[in-house]
């Protein structure tokens, strides 16, 4: 089996219950929405990624890209103009590629975080199982899966993590509000989300807000969720796929979690990394 990967680093863990974990990240490629809306006025898309994708340069490596301060961060882990950067790896290529960056070439502490894009996507959900049942994995004690909540588990993915192999496994949901310009009836999925919690290290959601109506409409969601049996922790995360959009609302974002007694999760790799690629 093989899967299109965008990137594989290592790095800390810079957001949600995690932060701060020496953690490898898989990154696939593609996803099911662009989130064009982040970061700019309310009802306009960004056409950031468009124009790099469009301006007639040829990229070669990540590195070699420009990050945007509107729209999807990690624009080039979905879009179509951007494919020959994502490889095509086997299982053996991939899981060599973590091994060689992990201290001591052991796991120890170090969590595995399979994000995307949307890492999700049923086509892949196909291969994790043998991805994960691979021996170099053996002493592996966490996985984290960040996903927009929107996929269906599948039943052969569902076996294997909560039954086979007992990883501890957290979902680490962002849910898309109106903000990320994609709509509620596609982004919203309660149902799905609920069945998450199969797993015994527990899951959370994760909501990225700029104001206080993006709050508001977070709340609203929540009560869906809530319905619908959820029952993990709940996080704001401030906006700003660049440092100096993430400085102008953090502390508003805190507050507002302050006032409605909701956990606040930080965009640690910005300051310290300025989210650049493989970071």
């Amino acid at each position: 089996m093989t899967l299109k990967v965008s990137e594989i680093f290592y790095s800390l863990q810079g957001e949600g219950r995690f932060m701060g974990t020496p953690s490898i990240f898989l990154r696939t490629f593609g996803c099911n929405f662009k989130c064009q809306g982040f970061g700019m006025p309310k009802g306009e898309l960004s056409v950031q990624a468009e124009t790099i994708a469009n301006n007639g340069i040829k990229y070669h490596t990540y590195d070699e890209l420009p990050l945007v301060t509107t729209g999807c961060d990690s624009y080039a882990s979905w879009h179509p103009k951007f494919r020959h950067l994502s490889p095509t790896l086997s299982i053996d290529e991939i899981v060599d590629k973590m091994i060689n960056l992990l201290p001591n070439k052991r796991w120890g502490n170090v969590h595995l975080v399979i994000t995307g894009g949307e890492p999700l996507l049923l086509g892949w959900q196909k291969i994790y199982p043998e991805l994960l049942a691979h021996p170099k994995l053996e002493d592996l004690k966490h996985i984290t899966f960040e996903t927009n909540g929107t996929q269906v588990i599948s039943e052969e993915l569902e076996d294997y993590i909560f039954g086979k192999r007992r990883y501890q496994v957290t979902f680490s949901i962002s849910p898309k509000l109106s903000a990320s310009g994609e709509s509620k009836d596609r982004a919203i999925c309660p149902e799905i989300v609920s069945e998450y919690q199969l797993s015994s290290y527990g899951s959370y959601l994760k909501f990225v807000v700029a104001t206080k109506d993006d709050v508001v409409e977070a709340l609203e969601a929540l009560e869906w969720y809530r319905s619908a049996g959820f029952k993990g922790d709940v996080y704001l995360m401030p906006v700003g796929g660049v440092e100096d959009v993430y400085h102008l609302n953090n502390k508003a974002v805190a507050e507002l979690a302050l006032k409605y007694g909701l956990k606040y999760s930080d965009r640690m790799h910005l300051p310290l990394f300025g989210n650049n690629w493989g970071t």
